[in-house]
């Protein structure tokens, strides 16, 4: 990977996360209205832009690819899981940030920020792998995810893993693309229009997020920092070793190391909320990852992705 274009297009990224954090410090973008875009991208933007990311026409090297990132994530999840447990254990932190840590360690960002660094740095045919890897992600999140917090497996959590907007997008691509068909021109053009609309919209949600966060009192929880410093750094390095171990592609490599090493999935703190768990706190852990993201992503890059 160009080592200038990736840092070119960070840039850019980061640009337009700021221009989400002036819209919420100015009070133009309420909670409710960031909620509503939220909606938007997870149910509607993401979708059509998974489903787009296979190409018309069926080949096996694709197929190989959207298999490898599928491939890829099983592995890098069951042992991110198994890690978690043995780090983010009852003894060292309280009850609580035990079950956070394990979250805020598995779930990075990969959906809100994976998708439009991953397209703007590897280009739209890393979507391919990505979008094998986004279905383990879904699937993981919303069962074993909200597990973390309810404690207990039930089948609505399967269902509704399996009902993801995004998988049933991406097992849809996959079926057009294993039977080459394609949809009418019309609707094809009316689907790549609202893909446009992923990228920045999801960069200026980021930005928001981080506006509403109080950075004055990060300062004073280590336990915080200490959780997504262990995520940022730990996870990236252990991706990296199981798919070089496994002997990957580099470009799919690259690509889930890339993720890897992104902050804390905002949903986090969704889902505290909604489940029972200390939203505030889970919310400051993701706001306290994004910004040491800053320092740790380059570095991850400079050191793991070739």
């Amino acid at each position: 990977m160009n080592i200038g274009i990736f840092y070119s297009s960070l840039g850019t990224v980061a640009l337009i996360i700021a221009l989400g954090f002036l819209l919420g410090k100015k009070h133009w973008v309420s909670e409710q209205t960031n909620k509503q875009l939220v909606d938007i991208l997870l149910l509607v933007a993401m979708p059509c832009a998974l489903f787009t990311a296979f190409p018309s026409e069926f080949d096996s090297a694709t197929l190989q690819s959207f298999l490898m990132g599928i491939t890829g994530g099983l592995l890098v999840f069951t042992v991110l899981i198994i890690l978690s447990k043995l780090i983010f254990n009852k003894t060292l932190f309280k009850r609580n940030q035990s079950f956070e840590g394990q979250f805020a360690f598995i779930f990075n960002n990969a959906s809100f920020l994976g998708f439009p660094l991953v397209m703007t740095v590897f280009g739209q045919q890393a979507l391919i792998p990505y979008s094998g890897f986004i279905i383990v992600f879904n699937i993981a999140l919303f069962s074993y995810g909200i597990y973390l917090f309810e404690r207990k497996f039930s089948r609505k959590l399967v269902k509704q893993a399996l009902l993801n907007p995004n998988i049933i997008a991406v097992l849809l691509g996959t079926l057009f693309f294993l039977l080459s068909w394609r949809l009418p021109n019309t609707v094809d053009s009316a689907i790549s229009y609202v893909c446009g609309i992923m990228t920045p919209l999801s960069l200026v949600c980021i930005g928001f997020m981080l506006s509403r966060a109080n950075f004055k009192k990060l300062v004073a929880k280590p336990a915080l920092f200490a959780m997504a410093s262990i995520q940022l750094i730990i996870g990236p390095l252990v991706t990296f070793l199981i798919l070089w171990i496994f002997q990957f592609p580099a470009d799919v490599r690259n690509i889930l190391v890339l993720i890897q090493a992104l902050p804390t999935a905002t949903s986090l703190g969704l889902f505290a909320k909604k489940y029972g768990g200390d939203h505030v706190e889970a919310s400051e852990i993701v706001a306290l990852s994004t910004i040491l993201s800053v320092i740790t992503l380059p570095i991850i890059v400079g050191l793991l992705i070739s």
